[in-house]
Parts: structure tokens; sequence; C-alpha cells
């Protein structure tokens, strides 16, 4: 991973991926199933992988992605949208009262490569990825900000995420993979 990632989107890119968030959310909250609005820009249908990350207050309340784009950029969000909303394990499906305080944060996934060294993760830059056997655990680059951890504790946090023990990212049989994101 030499380049950092970087996507150049325009202010006008993102407001459209944010407010097709809402908008997929709502358009199922009103069992509507309109497909998505066309794009401003024939960038947003380029295959990338995106989460969808919806907190209510500071509190999570639904993430859920796709590492990678099998399918246009505007299409995954519309459909991670409605996946963290109404299909994250973790959370009961969102209800409508729940909208005017939602708040949407979108990751657009660079490639996802094996990680050389993990000295050389940075926080808040590499997002990471757990795999041994059929376990997998992946955290975005922005977790191990928002939760004030370190490289280690950062592996450590996603081994758990793959249900794997702490020290798992030690062991030879565990594949480590980094990626980074364009957050906004």
């Amino acid at each position: 991973m030499s380049e950092p990632f970087h996507l150049e989107l325009s202010g006008q890119e993102k407001k459209y991926l944010k407010d097709l968030v809402r908008l997929s959310i709502l358009k199922h909250l009103q069992q509507k199933n309109d497909g998505p609005p066309e794009p401003p820009t024939d960038q947003l249908k380029e295959p990338l992988g995106a989460f969808v990350t919806l907190k209510r207050g500071d509190r999570l309340r639904g993430c859920i992605g796709y590492l990678v784009g099998s399918k246009p950029l505007f299409e995954t969000v519309w459909d991670m949208a409605r996946a963290a909303a109404f299909r994250d394990p973790r959370f009961s499906p969102l209800e409508a009262y729940e909208m005017d305080d939602l708040s949407v944060e979108i990751s657009i996934l660079g490639p996802i490569e094996p990680c050389p060294d993990v000295e050389k993760i940075e926080i808040g830059r590499h997002g990471l990825i757990m795999r041994r056997g059929m376990q997998q655990g992946l955290l975005l680059p922005q977790v191990a900000t928002e939760w004030g951890w370190d490289a280690k504790k950062f592996l450590e946090q996603t081994c758990l995420k793959a249900g794997l023990p702490p020290s798992a990212w030690r062991d030879k049989d565990t594949e480590i993979l980094w990626f980074e994101a364009e957050v906004f």
C-alpha cells in the first residue's frame, strides 16, 4: 500500500450519497420498492466497496457494508443503508421516529491487501480485517480513532470481532489484511 487511497468526491457527490442513505431508509419504511435515483456523476457508478454507519446521538445504530464493489457505488450505498437500518443483527430494525436524530457516515473502501508488517499500521488511516478459516472480522479505520486505541489494541479488537482470541493476530495461521477508506 504505497500511495494512500484517495477518492475525489465533490460536495455534490457526497451530499447525493448521504441523501441517498436517508431516502433508501425512508422508502423502506414507507414500504415502497423504488430504486435509487440516478447519480449526478459517472464516478458514483464505479464498483467500489462501501459501509454505511448509522448513529443516534453518539451511539451506534447500525453498520453494514460490502468489502469489495460488485455493483455501482450508488447502488451499494442504497442497499447498505437498508441493511444497516434493518438487518444489522446487533440491533432491532430502525423505526420511523428515529429518523430525525439519525446521523449518517459513509466509508468508501480502497483496495484490500495483505498487511506486510503490523508495525506499519497507522491509526485513523488503515482499517483491518482478521481472517482465520471461516472466521473473519473487520474494523473500519475510524473505529480505532473513536476509541483511542493504539495499533496493538486495534489488532486485538479486530481479532475479537472475528471471534478469535485477542492474541490471534500473532498466529501465523491468521491472515491480516488492511485497507484505507474515504469517510464522510
